[in-house]
C-alpha cells in the first residue's frame, strides 16, 4: 500500500471515530436532547460529513448506550433509565473503591503527580466556569486514578461503564452548589491518593458518586 492509499485508509478509520467522538459530546452537554430523533441530513450538514462515517457513529454510540437503533426509522438519542443509572453508579463505586486501594498501594510518584496536575487545571476551569472543559478534566482525573492502580481489566471495565453513565455525571454539574462540593471532594481525593490512605480514599470515591447519583435522581425526576 502506497503512502496515499495508507493516509485514506487512515481517514476511512479514523472519521468515524471523530463524528462518534463529536456526537457523544453533543448527547452528554444535552445539546442533543434525550429521546430527540437523529436527523441525518442536518446532522451531515452540521458536522461535514456524508452518511456513511456518521452511520458508524451512530452505531458505535448504540454500543455505548447513548443512541437507540429504531428499525427502519433511523436513530434517536437514548432515553435516561433511572434505575440502570443507579445501578451502574454502584457498580463503579464498587471499581473506583478496588482502584483506591491498588493505587495507594502500587501507583508510582510519577502517576500521583500526572493526577495532582490534572486536579490543578480541573480547579482553574472551575473557577473560569468553564464547564466543558472542567468536565473533561474531571473525567480523566478519574480514569487516571483507576489506571493508576495497575489493573488493565479494572480499568477497560471502567471505561465501559462510564460510557454509558457520562451524561448523567455532566448533569450533576448543572447544580452549581453540586460543582462547588465536587471540586471539595476532588481535593480530599487527591490528599488521600498523596497520602496512599487506602481506607479513607475508598470512603471518599464512595461518597463521591452517592452524592451524584443523588444530585442526577433529582434531576431526571424534575
Amino acid at each position: 500500500m502506497n503512502d496515499t492509499a495508507e493516509v485514506a485508509a487512515l481517514a476511512r478509520t479514523t472519521l468515524p471515530h471523530e463524528v462518534r467522538d463529536t456526537l457523544r459530546n453533543l448527547i452528554v452537554q444535552g445539546k442533543l436532547a434525550p429521546l430527540s430523533r437523529l436527523n441525518e441530513r442536518e446532522l451531515c450538514e452540521r458536522l461535514g460529513v456524508s452518511r456513511t462515517p456518521l452511520r458508524e457513529a451512530t452505531r458505535m454510540l448504540a454500543a455505548e448506550g447513548l443512541v437507540e437503533l429504531l428499525p427502519n426509522r433511523g436513530a434517536r438519542v437514548a432515553g435516561i433509565d433511572r434505575e440502570n443509572i443507579h445501578q451502574t453508579l454502584e457498580v463503579m463505586g464498587a471499581l473506583e473503591a478496588l482502584a483506591a486501594t491498588l493505587a495507594c498501594s502500587v501507583a508510582s510518584d510519577g502517576a500521583i503527580a500526572a493526577v495532582r496536575a490534572l486536579h490543578r487545571q480541573m480547579v482553574a476551569d472551575y473557577k473560569r466556569g468553564d464547564l466543558d472543559a472542567y468536565f473533561s478534566r474531571n473525567q480523566a482525573i478519574h480514569l487516571a486514578m483507576v489506571s493508576a492502580g495497575g489493573n488493565a481489566v479494572l480499568a477497560g471495565t471502567y471505561r465501559v461503564l462510564n460510557d454509558r453513565v457520562r451524561r448523567v455525571r455532566f448533569m450533576a454539574n448543572l447544580s452549581k452548589a453540586r460543582w462547588k462540593a465536587a471540586v471539595r471532594e476532588h481535593e480530599e481525593m487527591l490528599a488521600a491518593l498523596e497520602a496512599r490512605d487506602s481506607p479513607r480514599l475508598q470512603e471518599l470515591v464512595r461518597d463521591h458518586l452517592a452524592h451524584k447519583l443523588t444530585v442526577v435522581t433529582a434531576a431526571i425526576a424534575t
